[in-house]
């Protein structure tokens, strides 16, 4: 249940011709009250007699009766309450009850006070109410109504509960706005998947991944199709922006523009510039900056999903490690590289991405204020990601793809457990929601390269692949039964040998991808693995002989699909160490 304060109005009676009215595209239905200060008040909805001056009068009496000069101007106070989509259709005497319970909450009218104010709760819809109210008192004082928006938030946990209706997180002020009933009836009459407003967030917030420039910015968004207007000082300074979709129009067929801090709050420009802060190189506890190895000799989307790899796994030991306001940034630079891998991303993998890049929005702010600059080198990943160009579905890009998702995950783990310890309860919602959105496009990335690398396995000679599992049972003896009946565990085989191959220690590289996160969890322990060394190693994901197994193997018989590393339970995720 979603209840909103509105700002305070000047006409009671403009506020009443909009609840009862036929709304922006008529969307409001059958308006009538269900609830109101006073059982016998006038509704013009269902009163043939009612009129909207005679309920107007009623509700503005108490202000009248003041003196001129001690009547407030913006007397008219404005609550609605929506319910969630998934809840069930309320009745108009629940409705009524939850209206009582709101305006006691909030001050308008508490519980046995004879001379609070007057209200009326109309209803248009099927999905919320409307409470109008004027805020001076029957005795002729005003309503104490501080903290009311939070006051209202805490009374709609309670109802939720009593109600069972779908349990909302509190929020804290830092979320984006929502969309209004008339944007998204508009969206919904034109076909919309979402509202212009949602769209446009989405779209400038890829624009704003790893821009370096006003310039850069303000480039990717007239590249997406974004019509713009910038705000000039006299001096010639730029001081704002805003965007519009060609498509969208008001009434009169102009476009509907938002500047960006209409958008989110991160979106304005001043907060977008704070983004191009003076590098300053992150550092993990013992103050060691970034290791940044000396990855394959490969170039394009592949090479830049490597070194977004790299920079997503120093960004979890940073957010582990480090102080709120430098977590805080890596948190919100991860959001830029969703972004960026959402924008790049091939088609199997694409929407599950997108949905990841936007439900994660939610968890990059809070009011832990980001010390920039520690998040260069996200950053940077993010903008090599978008400059590499699209990735193949297929080959090194698929399988670097697959490595770096399961790379994302772990941090949208890292950045719940975060928001949970500091008690951001929709961030956290939003960061687990985010891993679930990973784990699915990682299932889709993750099946032909690990397939590949299972066929090879499988050749492995018979002493090989002893030689490996006698490794796992001696670096990981607890868990060596569990990983050798794995599906993956061909792949994990093949990737022990390319390891020995390459001039490593497979042992000590095992020991240390253990030693780094906890195993118990996790539904395949191989594939955790495999990437963990293919990482670790600087080993290409894939060598020609994948290339060539798979591509036999595809036409003899469908390959099976290794558990994911990511089908864990986030629950007990907290106790991880990476």
């Amino acid at each position: 249940m979603i209840p909103r304060v509105h700002a305070r109005g000047t006409r009671t009676i403009g506020l009443l011709h909009y609840l009862y009215g036929p709304g922006t595209h008529e969307e409001h239905i059958d308006p009538h009250l269900v609830a109101a200060w006073d059982s016998l008040a006038p509704d013009p909805g269902r009163d043939l007699d009612a009129t909207y001056g005679a309920l107007q009068r009623l509700l503005d009496q108490p202000v009248m009766a003041l003196p001129e000069s001690r009547r407030p101007t913006e007397h008219v106070w404005h609550l609605s309450v929506r319910a969630a989509p998934e809840d069930p259709i309320l009745s108009d005497e629940q409705w009524g009850e939850i209206a009582r319970r709101m305006v006691a909450a909030t001050g308008i009218a508490p519980d046995g006070d004879d001379a609070a104010c007057r209200w009326a709760a109309v209803r248009h819809a099927d999905d919320h109410i409307h409470i109008i109210a004027t805020i001076v008192r029957e005795d002729g004082r005003q309503a104490r109504l501080r903290r009311d928006g939070k006051r209202s938030q805490d009374e709609a946990r309670k109802i939720e509960i009593d109600y069972g209706l779908r349990r909302l997180h509190a929020g804290d002020g830092t979320a984006a706005q929502r969309p209004t009933s008339a944007e998204r009836h508009k969206a919904k009459r034109e076909g919309r998947e979402r509202t212009a407003r949602e769209e446009l967030r989405e779209t400038v917030r890829r624009a704003a991944a790893g821009t370096a420039s006003t310039e850069e910015f303000f480039d990717r968004l007239a590249a997406a199709g974004l019509l713009i207007r910038k705000r000039i000082a006299p001096s010639g300074d730029l001081l704002g922006y805003k965007v519009a979709l060609p498509d969208d129009h008001n009434k009169d067929g102009e476009p509907v523009f938002y500047s960006g801090s209409k958008l989110a709050p991160d979106l304005s420009l001043p907060r977008i510039r704070e983004r191009w802060a003076l590098p300053a190189e992150p550092t993990t506890a013992d103050g060691s900056g970034p290791q940044q190895p000396a990855l394959p000799d490969m170039t394009g989307p592949a090479f830049a999903r490597r070194r977004a790899t790299a920079a997503t796994w120093q960004a979890l030991l940073i957010i582990d490690q480090s102080d709120d306001g430098t977590a805080a940034a890596q948190i919100a630079a991860a959001g830029e590289v969703l972004d960026a891998l959402a924008k790049t991303s091939a088609a199997h993998t694409r929407a599950e991405l997108r949905e990841a890049a936007f439900v994660f929005e939610r968890a990059s702010r809070s009011h832990v204020r980001a010390v920039r600059g520690h998040d260069r080198t996200l950053r940077q990943a993010a903008r090599d990601l978008v400059h590499s160009g699209p990735a193949l579905g297929r080959g090194e890009d698929g399988a670097t793809t697959a490595m770096l998702i399961d790379m994302a995950f772990f941090l949208a783990i890292a950045a719940a457990n975060w928001h949970a310890k500091k008690h951001h309860s929709q961030q956290a919602a939003a960061a687990r929601q985010t891993a679930e959105h990973l784990r699915a496009a990682y299932q889709a990335a993750a099946r032909e390269p690990l397939a590949a690398l299972g066929q090879r396995g499988r050749r492995l000679a018979p002493r090989v692949r002893q030689r490996q599992a006698d490794l796992v049972h001696h670096v990981l003896p607890e868990l060596a039964e569990r990983i050798l009946a794995e599906g993956g565990w061909s792949a994990l085989a093949t990737t022990l040998d390319d390891t020995r191959r390459a001039g490593h220690d497979p042992a000590a590289l095992l020991a240390d991808a253990a030693r780094r996160r906890e195993l118990d969890t996790a539904t395949s322990i191989s594939d955790v693995l495999v990437w963990r060394l293919r990482h670790s190693a600087h080993l290409p994901t894939l060598s020609e002989s994948s290339h060539e197994a798979l591509a036999q193997g595809s036409h003899r018989h469908k390959p099976s699909v290794p558990n994911t590393p990511l089908a864990q339970d986030t629950a007990n995720s907290s106790s991880r160490r990476r």
